[in-house]
Formats: structure tokens, sequence, C-alpha cells
């Protein structure tokens, strides 16, 4: 492989790249708009949305993570030019994510009050639940719109959905401050407020990229993917195979961040809202390296489906460097901003000062991060995700978690060895998910077939 073939690759990945990491920024600017502006409201209600978004975003990342089956599948199919396999995928994957997001809406919905039993600060608790339960009617919406977007993502069309994210966005941060304030005539609603203006946001997020895809020209020979009725038990067993793997690798990995979240909880209501902070701000690198994994996906199933595998190799490898490089400078940012960035979300001189030592440990874990969800997306494009599944929950919940409890608990140091733990966490998965995938196309270059987990 020349120098210029790997130039071609990283033009190639950048510009395919870029449109989804400034869309997945602009999801979780959601996040940061809602955490940013409860936070002038003081400590209570920032913690109360870091607990309520554990819950939900823990079963959100399960469904985003069933969505992700229909992009590999996608990048194949259009690697061998078979537009009507594509359209069926949509069909599938339409019926599937529509389903799963019913069922994750009626888990958060029945077993809310569960947050009780964590044992958390009461009225942080009574904070939550309201805006759980208000947030939790946005699961369906977006679900539907992750169909269409992982569908546009596999065929590489991602510029818009980052459109229509950012336009969603600018929705939210003004339905934020209406509400959220209590402007143009309405009563202030606080945190609920933030909720609210995350729910009527992503509705219109469905319905705008829905409607894209239907009228859009360059998507037209995939409108039948929209029909209803005749499904295949095959196709559906298919996305589901590897579907429900990446939505566990997403509950094993968010799920330990989440319950890292309910440790810090029992060290108390400021400890918990640092922790938010530093987890908000860490989570927009991350969102960002994932779009370096969703173009990483796209590429490995593509160059698959054209069986190109020395290109499949450098187009992958173009993607590390990439993420590497990325991950590098947010690392930096956190490190060198570890004072003014919590101030842009309170102002509480303790806060801040334990979030500012979380941001240097989430500096240290960056490229560690960025490594492991490369990785990942990089194995889906090999459709390989039931063994990456299981290394996550041991890394994860084996190691991580009771070191961190170790560390935070019986060493005493609080939420910092909490975060130590999960240091060491990605550190194993990045270092493993790596080896696994070199391993995986060096024997597929070697033999032309890869070992199915």
């Amino acid at each position: 492989m020349t120098k210029q073939n790997y130039i071609e690759h990283l033009k190639k990945n950048f510009f395919l790249a870029y449109p989804v990491m400034l869309s997945q920024l602009g999801h979780m600017m959601v996040n940061v708009a809602d955490s940013v502006m409860v936070g002038q409201l003081g400590a209570l209600p920032l913690a109360g949305a870091s607990l309520a978004n554990v819950i939900f975003h823990l079963l959100l990342m399960f469904g985003i993570g069933v969505s992700y089956a229909v992009t590999p599948l996608v990048a194949a199919a259009d690697g061998a030019n078979d537009k009507k396999k594509s359209g069926e995928l949509l069909k599938h994957a339409l019926l599937i994510n529509t389903i799963t997001g019913i069922i994750l809406f009626i888990i958060i919905s029945l077993g809310s009050r569960g947050l009780y039993y964590l044992n958390q600060p009461q009225d942080v608790v009574d904070m939550a639940l309201p805006y759980l339960n208000i947030v939790t009617l946005s699961m369906i919406p977006l679900m539907l719109f992750q169909t269409f977007r992982q569908f546009a993502e596999g065929l590489s069309y991602t510029k818009q959905a980052m459109i229509i994210v950012i336009g969603s966005n600018l929705i939210n941060v003004v339905l934020n401050y209406i509400f959220i304030y209590g402007k143009l005539g309405m009563e202030p609603m606080g945190l609920n407020g933030a909720g609210w203006a995350s729910f009527i946001a992503r509705i219109i997020l469905a319905i705008w990229i829905a409607v894209y895809i239907y009228m859009g020209h360059n998507f037209k020979p995939y409108r039948p993917g929209f029909a209803i009725g005749r499904y295949s038990k095959m196709m559906l067993r298919k996305l589901l195979s590897l579907g429900l793997p990446a939505g566990f690798q997403f509950i094993f990995e968010v799920g330990a961040f989440g319950f890292a979240v309910i440790m810090i909880g029992w060290i108390g209501t400021e400890a918990l809202a640092a922790h938010q902070i530093a987890i908000n701000l860490a989570a927009i690198s991350y969102m960002m390296a994932s779009g370096l994994s969703a173009a990483a996906t796209v590429r490995v199933g593509n160059q698959l489906g054209q069986k190109d595998i020395p290109s499949l190799r450098a187009a992958a490898f173009t993607i590390y460097g990439m993420v590497v490089v990325f991950m590098a400078a947010c690392a930096t940012v956190f490190i060198t901003g570890r004072y003014f960035l919590p101030s842009l979300y309170i102002d509480d001189a303790d806060v801040i000062q334990t979030a500012s030592t979380l941001l240097i440990i989430a500096g240290f874990f960056q490229i560690s991060d960025g490594v492991q969800v490369v990785s990942l997306g990089a194995l889906r494009g090999l459709a390989d995700v039931k063994i990456p599944t299981a290394l996550t929950f041991i890394a994860y919940w084996v190691l991580a978690l009771p070191l961190g409890y170790y560390l935070g608990f019986k060493m005493e140091m609080g939420a910092e060895g909490v975060w130590y733990g999960l240091l060491i966490g990605l550190s194993i998965v990045a270092v493993v998910m790596f080896w696994r995938f070199n391993f995986l196309t060096k024997r597929l270059a070697a033999t032309g077939q890869i070992i199915k987990s």
C-alpha cells in the first residue's frame, strides 16, 4: 500500500466521518445544553439530571446498538451494488427498531421508581423522577431517527443527518430557554422544562429525517423500504444477530459508567454534580470519536463487500490514526481547561474543584476511549460482535467497576478512585479490541475467512 493510497483513504475517511462526528456532537449538545442551562439553577437539579440520564441513556444506548446492525449490512450490500437488499434491510430495521423503542419505553416507565432503592439522596431522586418520565417519551422517535440515520450512513450519506441534528438542536436550545426559565408568558418549569424541550425537538428530528429519506432523489431506489408486511425471518434474524450483541456492548460500557454514577451518588450531591460535569464533557469527545467509529463500520463493510482486504485494513488503520490525534487534542483541552470548563456549568467552588480532578483522569483515558470505540466499529463492519461483547463485559464489570469500588471506598479515594477504575477498564478494552481487529483481518487476508464469533 503506497503513501498515496493512504492519503486517499484519509480523504475518504474524513469526508465520511466529519458529518457523523458533527452529528454526534449535535446529539451531545442536547445534553450539554440541558446540563449548562439546568446547572444555572444549582447543584441539586444538575444532580437530578445526572441520575435520570443514567437510566435513560443506558437503555437508549442499547437501542442505538441494536440500530447499528443495519449500517454494516447496508454498506456491504452497497459495495456489491445490491439496491434491492438495501431497501429490504431498511424495512426490516424499521420494524425491529420501532419495537425496540416501545419495549425500552415500557421498561423505563415501569421501573423508574426503582431509583428510590439505589441509596441516592432523597431530594435528588425526587428531582430526577419527573424529568426521567418526560424524556422517556422521546425513546420511540429517537429509535426511528436512528434507523434512517444508520441506513443513510451505510450508503455513505452522512451530511444530511448532520444538518438535521444541528437544526433540531437549535430548536431544543430555544425551547430550553422558554420552558426552563419561563419565557414568553410561560411558568418556569426548571429541570422538567428541559425534558419537554428535548422531547419536542426529538419528534421534529424523527419526522424531518423520515421525510428526507422518503422524498430524497438519491434514496428513490430504496423507497420500498417504507412498505409494511412480507417480512423475512432470515433477515430479521440477521439484523438481530448483529444488533443485540452491539446493544449489549453499549449496555456493558454505558452501564459501567452509569453504575459509577450510582456509586458516586453514595458520596453525596456535590460529588454527583461534579461527575455529571466531567462525564458530560468526556461524552462529547467519545461521541465525536464514535463518528470515526461509524466511518470505520462503513468503510470496512464496504470494502468487505468488494472483497478488497488490503484496502479494508488500510482504511481502518487510517481511522485509528485519526482518532488518536483527535483524542490527544481532546485530552489536552480537558487537562488545560479543567477549571474553566466546569465553571461553564455551575458556580460552586467545591463542585468545580472535584470536577477538575476528574477531568485530569478523563484526559488520560481519551486515547484508550477513542481506540476502543473505533475498534468496535471496525469489528461491526466485519460482522464480529459476540466475542467483543463478552470482552467488554469482562473489562468493565469484572475488572473496572470492582477496582473502582475498591479504590473509591476501601482506599477512600472517593469519586477519583471510581474514575481510576474506569480508566483501567477502558485501557484494557482498547488493547484487546485493537488486537482482535488486527488478528481477524490478517487471517482474512491470508485465508479469505473470518473466525465467526
